[in-house]
């Protein structure tokens, strides 16, 4: 337990870190992060004239920064740099662990406060479309990144003779494909598959219609408005769920639907928030921020929908696999994880 102090202290420091966000958002936004990676040691001057911004911002900004530890600064000659292991954080946006986009995931929220309080005291709702579009491009741009380094590679490649299948030619859904960043990625790797990306968010399907235009997977991929429960039974050698079934009002009725949807003997790949199975599991900076984002995004969205089952973005392992089984998925096995996810493949008897 903490003291009074103790405690203080804690919240001084989340006070802090937020405020900083948005400090760590406008380096993004003004290039600074980028003009330094590499660079070594930049005086506020050198660094400024480089961006032609002012100097004394430049100059204050670069002090927040080394305050919180993501720079250096040597007193002897007043610079400031960029450690080499922070650019994969801060500045390279094809690194799993590029993490700058939840913080437009954070400013959506301080948009959407004043909803969120009154769903608080009413216990009703709220649709993903409603939220500040800063929450849609912040969520596929944190995402993204993950899906380029582990989806194909790992993830797919972790999965019963699947690859080999999607190599040859099959039949592929991604339900509730956002502005489709899994469905491209998948689309690309493999060619000789068809790609279909399904999601009931009509501006999300109107951006990945965008996205794929200028992409090799656009003659071998779909979009489609159209939800979890409502696509086309034709038969498809696999269905993903990529950070979603949770958002969903009916993540049982989805997965019927799906079970449905696949060949006899076909594969689901479920791709979910890292989470242990009980809240004390969970006590950790990672889960922290997926239970503000269930708190003000997942659940809303879910009690939005018909039933409202409001699984929440740290369902864990067990009850996830209790939501495929009661579908009727069989041979539920966790096949791979990252300390953002964990991945789960489930088969059609």
């Amino acid at each position: 337990m903490y003291t009074t102090e103790e405690f203080a202290e804690q919240v001084i420091t989340d006070v802090s870190a937020t405020l900083s966000g948005v400090m760590t958002s406008i380096g993004n936004k003004l290039g600074l992060y980028k003009a330094m990676a590499f660079a070594g040691p930049l005086t506020s001057t050198e660094l400024s004239q480089k961006l032609g911004l002012a100097e004394r911002y430049v100059r204050e900004w670069l002090n927040n920064q080394v305050a919180g530890k993501y720079l250096t600064y040597d007193k002897n000659n007043q610079s400031y740099e960029l450690p080499d292991a922070h650019v994969p954080v801060l500045v390279d946006q094809e690194s799993p662990v590029f993490l700058l986009p939840a913080l437009e995931v954070a400013a959506s929220l301080w948009h959407d406060e004043e909803m969120l309080i009154k769903v608080f005291q009413t216990g009703k709702g709220i649709t993903w479309g409603a939220h500040n579009h800063k929450l849609f491009c912040g969520s596929e741009a944190l995402f993204r990144p993950g899906y380029k380094s582990f989806l194909v590679n790992d993830w797919i490649a972790a999965m019963d003779g699947v690859s080999k299948q999607l190599e040859q030619g099959a039949l592929v859904a991604d339900i509730g494909c956002g502005h489709g960043a899994s469905t491209i990625v998948m689309a690309n790797a493999f060619p000789k598959s068809k790609f279909y990306g399904f999601d009931n968010h009509a501006e999300s399907i109107k951006t990945a219609l965008v996205r794929i235009a200028s992409e090799p997977a656009k003659s071998n991929t779909v979009f489609e408005i159209i939800d979890a429960k409502s696509y086309p039974t034709i038969g498809f050698d696999l269905i993903c769920f990529m950070d979603c079934l949770h958002d969903m009002g009916d993540p049982v009725g989805a997965a019927k639907h799906a079970l449905k949807a696949l060949k006899p003997g076909a594969s689901l790949l479920l791709v979910e928030p890292a989470a242990g199975n009980n809240v004390e599991d969970n006590i950790n900076p990672i889960s922290r921020l997926y239970y503000a984002a269930s708190t003000a995004v997942c659940t809303p969205c879910s009690l939005s929908q018909d039933v409202g089952i409001a699984l929440g973005a740290q369902a864990g392992q067990w009850q996830l696999s209790k939501v495929l089984e009661e579908a009727g998925f069989v041979d539920i096995t966790k096949i791979a994880e990252t300390p953002f996810n964990i991945v789960i493949q489930a088969k059609r008897p």
